[in-house]
């Protein structure tokens, strides 16, 4: 029979199935940035059995901000430093034999760029509850994200300065976490903190020397911003030479958070826990279960060179972090003094995406303290924000981009 033969109204129905066909299928298989089918021809990718990661860059939804990830091969490495490196801490061993997932990273910090679209929710999130765009009910719990309160002295945050491509400096833990679930829902793709073993791994990149370049601290100055160098101030993010998996600032600049609580004896513990067999990374994560300290890799502008060796490791003190923050109780999402200063974070996105209640151990609140300070400030004092955070926000931003 001919198309010809049939009436107009089924014709057009036809059309229409067709139409919704061709959609669930290209819906079926949702986009996987930064992971390819074919071998790409030139520049770094790494091989899996789901196909090829690949750097990609994306936006921040639905603004034209962009952010770089890049690909880290899975691989197994010893986590530490030997006895005889110079400038080592004894929280550095004994070195432990891990292994790493393939996953994707930043190839910088999170800029102010990219932070600022996540302050700016403190006051959209205040729109969102006053129209009761996204209500809140026992059902969506698990999809609630805060925002973190506005600046009540942006002098102390944005001393350095707050130009688009510096280092965003003095979020809580607690506020980078919430950040990654934060663009997690707007993207449609897990990111997440570090874990501790991931971060080292890919700043050695592969290397087995005191610094991603080798040993002598005197070549510090190519690849890094630190005491020497840094006229006391963070600096503008890729500036200096990357290290040899293409990322920039793991030496310096801004210290980076992890996901882990700090231990001085984690190592000895992972050895134990291993018991002469390689390490998994999973089984490496130090879940924090106090307030402080949690760690931050990396070491920032205001520290020595033996700090930013690929191994060093360094505790959190809030306590010291927030003294010149007067609101009881001090902000969960904001530091302001002294190594603060200094501290920022970059994404991760693994490859192999946990299950939901796994991926919500890297987002939320830790501890009680942390939950009950967020949601002090939030109920009683109007600092800080919470709605929605996944595709149903996504939709309301944009209309109120309008």
């Amino acid at each position: 029979m001919h198309h010809g033969s049939l009436p107009p109204r089924l014709i057009t129905a036809l059309a229409l199935s067709v139409l919704c066909l061709v959609h669930a299928a290209f819906a079926a298989e949702p986009a996987t940035p930064g992971l390819v089918a074919t071998q790409p021809a030139s520049g770094p990718f790494v091989k899996t059995e789901r196909g090829y990661m690949v750097p990609y860059k994306a936006k921040i939804p639905p603004t034209d901000v962009e952010f770089q990830m890049i690909p880290v091969p899975g691989g197994t490495f010893k986590l530490g430093s030997p006895p005889g490196e110079a400038g080592r801490g004894e929280d550095e061993g004994p070195q432990v034999e891990i292994v790493i997932q393939p996953f994707w990273i930043g190839s910088h910090e999170i800029r102010w760029e990219e932070y600022k679209q996540y302050m700016a929710m403190h006051d959209t999130f205040k729109t969102i509850t006053d129209k009761k765009l996204l209500p809140i009910t026992p059902a969506n719990l698990l999809d609630v994200v805060t925002a973190p309160s506005n600046l009540y002295d942006p002098t102390f945050t944005f001393q350095f300065g707050e130009e688009p491509q510096r280092p965003a400096i003095t979020m809580s833990q607690f506020a980078a976490k919430q950040y990654t679930k934060w663009l997690s829902g707007l993207s449609g793709q897990f990111y997440r903190l570090p874990i501790e073993v991931e971060w080292e791994y890919a700043c050695r990149a592969g290397t087995t020397t005191a610094y991603s370049f080798g040993d002598d601290a005197r070549q510090l100055g190519d690849y890094a911003w630190f005491t020497e160098n840094s006229n006391e101030s963070t600096q503008l993010v890729g500036k200096k030479k990357p290290n040899p998996w293409g990322l920039y600032d793991m030496h310096g600049n801004v210290a980076e958070w992890v996901i882990d609580g700090y231990e001085a004896g984690a190592y000895a513990a992972d050895a134990k826990k291993a018991n002469g067999k390689p390490l998994s990374e999973a089984d490496a994560i130090s879940w924090p279960t106090k307030l402080y300290p949690r760690v931050v890799r990396g070491g920032n502008w205001d520290d020595e060179p033996k700090k930013l060796r690929s191994a060093a490791r360094k505790g959190s003190h809030d306590d010291d972090w927030r003294t010149d923050d007067p609101n009881f109780p001090q902000s969960p999402w904001w530091f302001t003094r002294d190594y603060a200063l200094g501290v920022g974070f970059r994404l991760v996105r693994p490859l192999e995406v946990p299950p939901r209640a796994d991926r919500e151990k890297f987002w939320r609140a830790d501890i009680e303290q942390i939950q009950t300070d967020a949601d002090n400030r939030i109920d009683n004092e109007g600092r800080g924000k919470r709605s929605l955070a996944g595709p149903e926000l996504l939709e309301v931003l944009k209309e109120l981009k309008k």
